[in-house]
């Protein structure tokens, strides 16, 4: 499945109070199921969505360590909260708080992932942007790709290590 490239436009995605962005993945991160509000916000089709990366709603500006950290900790079989930038299929983005958990089958085997995502308050996305916006810095800063998300990872372990918190306690604290 091939994909375009999507260029920002800075324009925001409405996503209500109320509403519940809610999907499941397979264990490498590819699409299972994606409910309506999903897909009216991400403005794909299912067609476009199902069996394909989540990533595929990954904004640029979203620093890679922060994924890498959300990879880490599913792993783990632990749960990821977080704030998260999404881009839609038309190039408009989307904030959201996230919570992800490991799917287990009977005998406890992580089988997927699933995730339920809600608009977050204004004033924590002021909050988390500058942070975000450091992190990137920091991972723009490297020779290369890699280098840059363990650069970004560090930066954050550094911030967090200062206010003395998890990553979870700190984006609780927003």
């Amino acid at each position: 499945m091939s994909r375009q490239k999507v260029t920002p436009t800075g324009r925001e995605a409405p996503l209500g109070e109320e509403e519940l962005i809610v999907t499941k993945t397979d264990p490498k991160g590819r699409l299972l199921y994606a409910n309506d509000v999903f897909m009216r916000v991400s403005k794909y089709t299912p067609r476009e969505v199902i069996g394909a990366p989540h990533s595929l709603v990954r904004h640029p500006e979203m620093p890679r360590c922060v994924f890498k950290l959300f990879w880490d900790t599913l792993l783990k079989g632990e749960e990821f909260f977080g704030y998260v930038l999404n881009l839609s299929a038309d190039g408009s983005h989307y904030w959201v708080f996230a919570h992800a958990t490991p799917t287990r089958d009977a005998r406890g085997t992580v089988v997927g992932y699933h995730s339920n995502r809600r608009k977050p308050d204004p004033a924590q996305v002021a909050k988390i942007q500058p942070v975000y916006q450091q992190l990137l810095r920091a991972e723009a800063a490297a020779a290369d790709r890699k280098q840059g998300m363990q650069q970004g990872g560090a930066a954050l372990q550094q911030l967090l290590t200062q206010q003395g918190v998890s990553y979870e306690r700190f984006v609780f604290s927003l």
